[in-house]
C-alpha cells in the first residue's frame, strides 16, 4: 500500500511540471483542519499560473473563488473547508488551454485544542535574545549558497556573526537554571538580503527558518525541547513591512500589495511619529506619511488595507501556532500597520485562541498612548485594538532617567516611576502591559559601565511590579554598550557562544566574580518568582517617596511582598510609621534576595541603592 501511495505521489509531482509549467510555491505550505474560520486563501506562485483555472476533490473542500492579481506569476485561490473536512491530501488541478496539471496539498491534524494554547503573562519573565548573537552550534551553516550576505565576520558589528537555532538548543539548560519561562527571538524567518540583516526584520519568506539559523523543523524542535523544560517560545513577528528583496518586489503582485509602492522613482519614509493615530488635530498628510512611509528603504511597507494582504498575515501567524506550537506573538512596529486590519487579525487571533497573548510594540513614553492600544480602551472607544499586551516605553523610559538621579520627593529618580503607576488608571488591563529595562533597539542598561547596585534596584523594580517582565540577553552577566557605536554594540555575542571564545558566561567558572555575583541576582530573583502567585496576580499598593525610599506591595490571598528601594546614592532612614497598613505590626520579615531577617522596628536603614524584597 505504502509503495502505491509513493507511485501515486510522483505521477501527481510529475504532474505538477506538466509541459514546462509548475507550481514553484504554494503558501501555506499546508493547512489544518478544524479551525473556527473556514476560508483559508492559497498564494500560488509559478510561470503564468494565474491563467489557470482551479478545481479541487476532496469532501468537504470546494474552490470558492479565484483572484488573478497583476502579475500572471500568481493566483489567489479561496477554499472553502467543512467543519467536518478530515486530514489527508487532496489534489488541485490546473487547467491552462488545453493542458492540465495536479499539485497534492495537505491538510493536517492539530496537535493541541485551540483553549489549550496559552499565552504568556505576568507569571512569566521573558527572556529576549538575537539568535545571530547568542551562540553558534553549528557552523556549517554560516556560509551557505544561495543566501546573501554570504561572508560571517564577528570583527564586523553589522555583519552576521553566526549564531544559530542549535546553538540555543544546546543552552537551554542555561535559561533553567536563571528561572526564565520563555524566550523571545527577534525575528528567525528568511532574510535573504543583499544589506545587513542579521538582525531578521527583513523579511523575505513568511513560511521558511533562514537556513543559516536553521530549519523549520530545527526550530520546532528548539520549541519542543524548550516546552519539556517549561519555558513558553515567543515569536517576533512583522506585519508592516518585508524585506525588498523578497519575492513580492522582484515580481510584484500587485502595485496595491504595497504603500507607496513606486519607490524607485518617488521614496516616502515613514516619519516615526506615532502620536498621528491619537492627535484629534492631526493632518491627513501626517496621519499617512507615518502610517503608509516605509520604514527605510530596504523595507517596503505592505498595505495591509488589501484584503488579500491582510488575509496572508494572518494566516501566516495562525500557521505558526500550529506548525511549531510558539506560545505568544510579539508584533513588531505594530502602530505603523493599518489599524483596523490589525485589530481584525487581533480579533480573529482571540476568538481562534482564546487563551492565547500577544504584545504589540507602541513606541511612545507617554502612558496615555499606550494604554490606547490596549484591548477594551476606552480612550480609543468605539474603535477597539483587541491586542491583549502593549509594551511600556513609559516605564523603560522614567527608570533609565531615575537611575541617574538621587531620588526626591518631587519628580527626581524613583519618584518618576511611582507616577508612571500613577496613570496605570488608563489601562483596562495593567497587570497585561509589558515592562523593559533595555531591548535591542535601545542603549544597554548599563549604558558603558558596571554599576550592579543601580542594575539590580532596576531589575528588582521590574521583576517584582504589576507588569508582565522582560529582560535581554547577557543582562544577567553584566553586558553593555551603548547604540551611538552602533547597533551592533548594544547586540554583542554572548561570552562563550564561539568555539573560539576564550572566556564562557555560561558558567560560574567562566564568569568574573561581579558577574556571578549579578547572575546569581538574577537567578535568586527569577527562581523565587517563578510560579509566585502574589507576584502574577497580585494587586499593587505603591507608597509616595519618603527620604528617598520609593516603596510599595504586592498581595494576593493573604500573602504580602513588601518592595522597598532607597533611591539614592547615600544611606537612609525611613520612618516605617508611613507603611503601617502593609506591615501591621510585622516585627521582622525575610529579605528573598540576601535570606537575611529583616527587623521591622519604628525605622529602618539602608544602605546606598539598597532593594528589600521582604515576604511578610
Amino acid at each position: 500500500m505504502k509503495k502505491l501511495a509513493s507511485m501515486v505521489g510522483a505521477m501527481l509531482l510529475s504532474l505538477s511540471s506538466y509541459a514546462g509549467l509548475n507550481v514553484e510555491k504554494i503558501d501555506p505550505p499546508c493547512w489544518y483542519a478544524g479551525m473556527k474560520n473556514p476560508e483559508l486563501q492559497l498564494m500560488v506562485y509559478g510561470p503564468g499560473i494565474g491563467n489557470a483555472r482551479v478545481t479541487v476533490d476532496y469532501p468537504g473542500v470546494r474552490v470558492s473563488s479565484t483572484v488573478k492579481l497583476e502579475s500572471e506569476n500568481y493566483l489567489l485561490i479561496y477554499l472553502h473547508l467543512d467543519k467536518e473536512v478530515k486530514p489527508g491530501t487532496l489534489h488541485l488541478s490546473f487547467t491552462l488551454g488545453k493542458k492540465r496539471f495536479v499539485h497534492p496539498y495537505e491538510i493536517k491534524n492539530r496537535e493541541r485544542q485551540p483553549a489549550d494554547r496559552l499565552g504568556f503573562d505576568a507569571s512569566d519573565a521573558l527572556y529576549l535574545l538575537m539568535p545571530d548573537r547568542f551562540a553558534n552550534g553549528k557552523p556549517e551553516n554560516d556560509q551557505l549558497p544561495g543566501m546573501e550576505e554570504y561572508k560571517v565576520d564577528r570583527s564586523n558589528p553589522s555583519a552576521r556573526h553566526g549564531g544559530d537555532l542549535e546553538g540555543i538548543r544546546q543552552h537551554l539548560d542555561y535559561f533553567s537554571d536563571l528561572g526564565v519561562t520563555a524566550l523571545w527571538f527577534t525575528p528567525v524567518l528568511e532574510n535573504n538580503m543583499k544589506g545587513g540583516s542579521y538582525h531578521g526584520y527583513a523579511t523575505t519568506d513568511y513560511y521558511r527558518v533562514d537556513p543559516r539559523f536553521g530549519t523549520n523543523e530545527e526550530y520546532r524542535q528548539l520549541i519542543a525541547e524548550a516546552h519539556e523544560r517549561g519555558i513558553k517560545m515567543v515569536m517576533d513577528m512583522i506585519f508592516n513591512h518585508c524585506g525588498v528583496d523578497h519575492r513580492w518586489i522582484k515580481d510584484m503582485p500587485s502595485r496595491d500589495w504595497f504603500n507607496n509602492w513606486d519607490y524607485e522613482n518617488h521614496f516616502v519614509q515613514t516619519s516615526f511619529k506615532l502620536t498621528s493615530h491619537v492627535d484629534p488635530y492631526t493632518s491627513q498628510y501626517d496621519f499617512h506619511q507615518m502610517n503608509d512611509g516605509w520604514f527605510v528603504r530596504s523595507m517596503p511597507d505592505l498595505n495591509q488595507k488589501n484584503p488579500h494582504v491582510l488575509r496572508y498575515l494572518i494566516q501566516n501567524s495562525f500557521w505558526w501556532i500550529e506548525y511549531a506550537n510558539i506560545d505568544g506573538i510579539r508584533m513588531d512596529t505594530y502602530p505603523y500597520a493599518d489599524y483596523d486590519a490589525m485589530s481584525q487579525w487581533m480579533a480573529e487571533l482571540n476568538e481562534e485562541y482564546p487563551n492565547y497573548n500577544t504584545v504589540g510594540e507602541t513606541w511612545v513614553t507617554e502612558p496615555a498612548y499606550t494604554a490606547w492600544w490596549q484591548k477594551d480602551s476606552k480612550l480609543s472607544a468605539p474603535k477597539n485594538s483587541h491586542l491583549k499586551t502593549v509594551m511600556d516605553f513609559s516605564f523603560y523610559d522614567k527608570l533609565t532617567t531615575a537611575m541617574t538621579e538621587q531620588t526626591e520627593t518631587w519628580f527626581k529618580g524613583l519618584d518618576r516611576v511611582y507616577n508612571n503607576f500613577v496613570y496605570d488608571f488608563l489601562y483596562p488591563n495593567p497587570a497585561s502591559v509589558l515592562a523593559f529595562l533595555e531591548n535591542h533597539d535601545t542603549d544597554r542598561f548599563l549604558g558603558e559601565g558596571q554599576d550592579f547596585p543601580k542594575l539590580r534596584q532596576a531589575a528588582t523594580l521590574l521583576l517584582t511590579t504589576r507588569r508582565i517582565p522582560q529582560l535581554y540577553y547577557g543582562t544577567e552577566v553584566m553586558m553593555n554598550g551603548v547604540k551611538t557605536v552602533t547597533d551592533g554594540h548594544v547586540r554583542k555575542d554572548f561570552p562563550g557562544g564561539w568555539a573560539d571564545d576564550k572566556v564562557s558566561a555560561f558558567t560560574p567558572e567562566g564568569r568574573t566574580e561581579l558577574q556571578n555575583e549579578c547572575y546569581n541576582f538574577f537567578r535568586t530573583l527569577l527562581r523565587w518568582r517563578r510560579g509566585n502567585e502574589v507576584i502574577a496576580k497580585g494587586s499593587m499598593v505603591q507608597f509616595m517617596v519618603q527620604e528617598g525610599v520609593y516603596a510599595y506591595a504586592r498581595q494576593y490571598e493573604g500573602k504580602t511582598v513588601f518592595v522597598m528601594l532607597n533611591g539614592t546614592d547615600a544611606p537612609t532612614t525611613v520612618s516605617l510609621r508611613y507603611y503601617q497598613e502593609i506591615l501591621q505590626g510585622h516585627r521582622e520579615a525575610k529579605d528573598i534576595l540576601t535570606g537575611r531577617t529583616v527587623i521591622l522596628d519604628n525605622a529602618l536603614q539602608m544602605q546606598s541603592r539598597e532593594s528589600l524584597v521582604l515576604e511578610l
